[in-house]
């Protein structure tokens, strides 16, 4: 089987591949127009999210057997149509859920106890103890919409901190556990006092918070993004932070990033609503980096191995 790897990624991955007998080979550089003028040599092909695998990249792929996209999501993949292919996917959420949910958690943890613009004002000396007052998770009723392997992992991180209740909103059912109880949207919009985004790029998640969705909260609440930038509307939720409707947010994804996720803004003008976040002492950002961790990279690649192992070997 001869693979085409079209990211760099933990080295073990080639290694092990060639352990199988596959022939690798690496082509970090060419644009998608170059690719698709050798793919059809190919079985499989990794990336993480260099470019689109679209149809037409699809079809020239004659002979793709797997496309192993090392990272959780395939919204960069016409999955539907390299399903009708028999094109076998295989991501890896398993990989850096870990990750995700420690890097949650740490962004909730920084945001209630202020520590950013604590430590911004102490090196500028500034010593401000009553100004930097924090608060508890105790007592706190966290909800997560999503509860996939990302949701699971930060539900369960959640345990020991004496929250009132973790509940969960997902439109598939049966996914509570005993770490969150899964609730209708009215219940959970009634009862979060933070709210944590664990969802795949869709068509109904995209632009999903917005200011009907904030609105129809009962309590104002903190909100988290580790999934994907365009499931929240920059603008609506900058209005809330203003009114208060949203207490603080901590964001490692942007509406701004560009689909490769390797990059933000298309030209130099930042939009004003992003202005707003950067001078907000109440939001933490990050560079879509919760799951990329140095453990991560390695379970990520090691979870692309062993799904194309059990399938092909």
């Amino acid at each position: 089987m001869k693979v085409l790897h079209l990211d760099t990624n933990h080295p073990l991955l080639i290694e092990q591949f060639a352990g199988l007998g596959f022939q690798n080979d690496e082509d970090y550089t060419s644009s998608k127009v170059q690719v698709e003028q050798h793919i059809h040599k190919y079985d499989g092909i990794v990336l993480r999210s260099r470019f689109r695998i679209d149809a037409h990249f699809l079809d020239k792929a004659r002979n793709l057997k797997f496309i192993g996209r090392v990272g959780a999501g395939l919204e960069n993949i016409d999955i539907k149509y390299a399903k009708t292919k028999g094109v076998f996917l295989a991501s890896a959420p398993e990989g850096n859920r870990n990750a995700v949910g420690e890097h949650t958690l740490g962004m909730l943890l920084s945001l209630f106890n202020k520590l950013n613009k604590a430590n911004i004002e102490v090196r500028n000396g500034k010593w401000d103890r009553e100004g930097n007052r924090g608060i508890e998770l105790e007592g706190k009723t966290i909800g997560i919409i999503g509860y996939g392997n990302m949701g699971k992992a930060f539900a369960k991180k959640l345990r020991g901190f004496d929250v009132d209740e973790v509940i969960c909103y997902d439109i598939v059912g049966g996914v509570g556990d005993d770490n969150a109880r899964q609730v209708g949207i009215m219940e959970f919009q009634q009862k979060a006092d933070v709210v944590s985004l664990h969802v795949p790029q869709t068509k109904l998640t995209t632009g999903m918070v917005n200011t009907e969705f904030i609105n129809a909260f009962h309590n104002p609440f903190w909100l988290l993004n580790t999934a994907r930038g365009k499931c929240v509307i920059t603008e609506d939720l900058v209005t809330a932070l203003k009114s208060g409707k949203v207490l603080g947010a901590g964001l490692d994804v942007l509406e701004y990033e560009k689909t490769s996720f390797e990059d933000m803004f298309m030209d130099d003008q930042l939009p004003e609503a992003f202005q707003y976040l950067i001078k907000s002492e109440n939001v933490i950002l990050s560079p879509h980096v919760a799951g990329w961790t140095i453990e991560s990279k390695e379970k990520l690649a090691q979870t692309i191995v062993d799904k194309v192992k059990e399938r092909f070997c």
